[in-house]
């Protein structure tokens, strides 16, 4: 039996999954990532719990052919191994992450991404990007991740970093970013900017809505979805306000690679044509002429709940 192990690093848990050649995950577990404020420390944890799952899993299934190891991690290098410079972990500055499992674990292939190639990776091999070789997978979660493809291959750029999307500033002196910026697409459209378009809209229009009985914990971009079905009207105006920006950004994006599709994952992703519709609509109109009609916008095929580890696996999936 052919199988990698995937490795999704994250702001608040790590998982790591044994999954099999056509994408299914047969064994999981994970642990707390911000347990760990040295890059070290993390290593040793994370060694131990990939041999774990991994011997836990012999032990029950003869013949395991482990195919390697796929890491998606935030601000992870592919071409230096390197995480560098994290916005969400504890540990900063630069940790050697592939070599310090390199040097603890016995496989042939240890590779690194960041996490929105790694969806794009997954999105290519098992999920519906499969037929195409130019496309732009977009991760909408509390930030906003991409990865694109161009003539079937992942674009990395000269230093491992390509495909920022949602750090381009879309709104000029707008929001300010972890980075000092201001305006970036993911301080709008992803599922943290989209409950902070929300409640600046009831601060502007001062009118009451659905959501005025929830404590402001329990305000998210999922319950926001749900009151803009509903049709309260600042949660469709919020929905609205976000699938326009998106669109209008995604129409600037296909000027540079002309993908054949746009695929669109993530929480937000999930509240559909409420935000999907305004997205297109906006995407169609500020399109020039030449691209008009041609490029697809498609919600990824990857599930929810497994798509990181699937789409770090992808990496050393033959």
């Amino acid at each position: 039996m052919k199988l990698a192990i995937g490795v999704d690093i994250g702001g608040t848990n790590t998982r790591a999954g044994i999954v099999s050649t056509d994408g299914e995950v047969l064994s999981s577990t994970e642990f707390r990532t911000g347990h760990y404020e040295s890059g070290l420390d993390f290593a040793d944890r994370l060694s131990n719990t990939i041999l774990e799952l991994k011997d836990n899993f012999e032990a029950s299934n003869e013949s395991c052919v482990w195919s390697g190891l796929g890491i998606g991690a935030p601000n992870g290098n592919h071409l230096t191994g390197c995480i560098e410079e994290p916005p969400n972990l504890r540990f900063k500055g630069t940790t050697p992450i592939v070599q310090l499992l390199e040097e603890r674990l016995d496989f042939a292939r240890i590779e690194m991404t960041n996490d929105a190639n790694a969806a794009a990776i997954g999105e290519k091999r098992f999920g519906a990007a499969k037929e195409y070789a130019d496309f732009i997978m977009i991760t909408l979660g509390t930030g906003l991740g991409s990865g694109i493809f161009v003539n079937n291959q992942l674009v990395y750029g000269h230093d491992g970093f390509a495909g920022e999307l949602g750090h381009v500033s879309v709104i000029p002196d707008g929001r300010y970013c972890g980075f000092g910026r201001r305006g970036s697409l993911e301080n709008y459209c992803s599922a943290t900017g989209i409950r902070r378009t929300f409640l600046e809209m009831i601060a502007q229009k001062g009118e009451s809505t659905a959501l005025d009985d929830r404590p402001l914990r329990e305000i998210s971009a999922k319950t926001i979805a749900e009151a803009a079905y509903d049709g309260d009207p600042i949660a469709v105006a919020t929905m609205d306000f976000t699938g326009r920006l998106l669109g209008e950004a995604l129409a600037s994006t296909a000027l540079i690679t002309s993908p054949a599709a746009f695929f669109l994952f993530g929480g937000p992703v999930q509240a559909g044509d409420i935000l999907l519709e305004p997205t297109r609509r906006s995407f169609e109109k500020h399109l020039i002429p030449t691209f008009k009609n041609k490029i697809k916008i498609i919600e990824s095929g990857l599930a929810m709940g497994d798509a990181a580890i699937i789409g770090a696996a992808a990496l050393v999936t033959p």
